[in-house]
């Protein structure tokens, strides 16, 4: 009983110093194919890279689409114990950009939407459709004739509204000349000092149109599975400070599986022309001129899948 013992001990201890070296052999072998693989992604970013640079049109795009519904029957814990409720939306922006020796041509669009409802069972004279919530329409044309590698005049027109509901009702044109700045790739800053602001609305005694001046700034990059885009628009009237307005929007996206992944959407805006023509139609008005009206900060999110194009 004792030789056996000593027997299985042994060939135990031979089964585990052999099982030991067996991992230390395949860690071996699997560290040169890691780096095999590591150089391999390294030629092919860099091949992508002068691809990237070559003069001609690049066109792409991302989105975020987002929703949930919800029914609740005698939940008795809320306000509202028997309800419906769900929101849907969705975020798309796009590009499509020429880049020749002698100038450039870049296109974008950015539009958000989104509808929510919420159906309380037990009165029977609220709405149970879906109701608009979240609505931006915006697209831009800039062209540039290239003075240096980093240096244009430019022409933009960028056009703002709202798609759902009041369309063009206000609606923003910006046209305008001045210079485009691009410092780094995937970047630009416009600076516009001859720019008109068109503003259509039905409201001629709140909205007005007037000259000033132009600033764009935006970056759109893509890095492997993460897209990223940061667009900051702001118009400076020479007029009054009260026709001056600024919007900036963000959208992040993260691809997990072929074209499929997580993003994240949000936006700022000043707009005092809107602030001061919302404040007039509440009943009873909250503001009399643009003096009293309180300016506060808009602002949107998002979250949801995402799906590059």
């Amino acid at each position: 009983m004792k030789r056996l013992f000593l027997l299985l001990t042994f060939f135990i201890g031979i089964t585990s110093t052999h099982s030991q070296e067996t991992l230390e052999e395949l860690k071996a072998i699997q560290g040169p194919k890691k780096d095999s693989i590591a150089a391999i992604q390294g030629r092919v970013d860099a091949i992508q890279a002068k691809i990237d640079a070559l003069p001609g049109w690049k066109i792409g795009a991302f989105g975020i689409i987002g929703g949930s519904i919800s029914s609740f029957e005698n939940w008795y814990a809320q306000a509202k114990p028997n309800n419906n409720s769900g929101n849907i939306g969705f975020t798309v922006n796009a590009f499509a950009n020429l880049n020749k020796e002698k100038f450039f041509w870049r296109n974008a669009a950015n539009v958000n939407l989104s509808w929510v409802k919420l159906d309380d069972k037990d009165d029977p004279t609220d709405s149970d459709s879906f109701q608009e919530a979240t609505d931006v329409f915006n697209i831009s044309s800039l062209y540039g004739h290239k003075l240096s590698d980093k240096l244009a005049l430019s022409g933009l027109g960028e056009y703002r509204t709202t798609v759902l509901s009041n369309f063009n009702d206000p609606g923003y044109l910006d046209l305008g000349v001045g210079v485009t700045w691009t410092p780094i790739k995937d970047l630009i800053v416009v600076v516009h000092p001859g720019n008109y602001n068109f503003v259509f609305s039905k409201e001629d005694t709140v909205f007005e149109s007037s000259l000033g001046a132009k600033v764009l700034i935006d970056y759109t990059k893509q890095i492997k599975a993460i897209s990223f885009k940061t667009n900051f628009s702001m118009f400076q009237s020479y007029e009054s400070s009260n026709l001056s307005n600024w919007t900036w929007t963000n959208s992040f996206g993260y691809t997990i599986w072929k074209m499929i992944g997580v993003g994240f959407d949000f936006g700022l805006r000043s707009n005092k022309q809107e602030a001061l023509n919302y404040a007039l139609a509440q009943t009873p008005p909250t503001a009399t001129s643009f003096e009293d009206v309180d300016n506060e900060l808009q602002s949107y999110w998002m979250f949801g899948l995402n799906y590059k194009f």
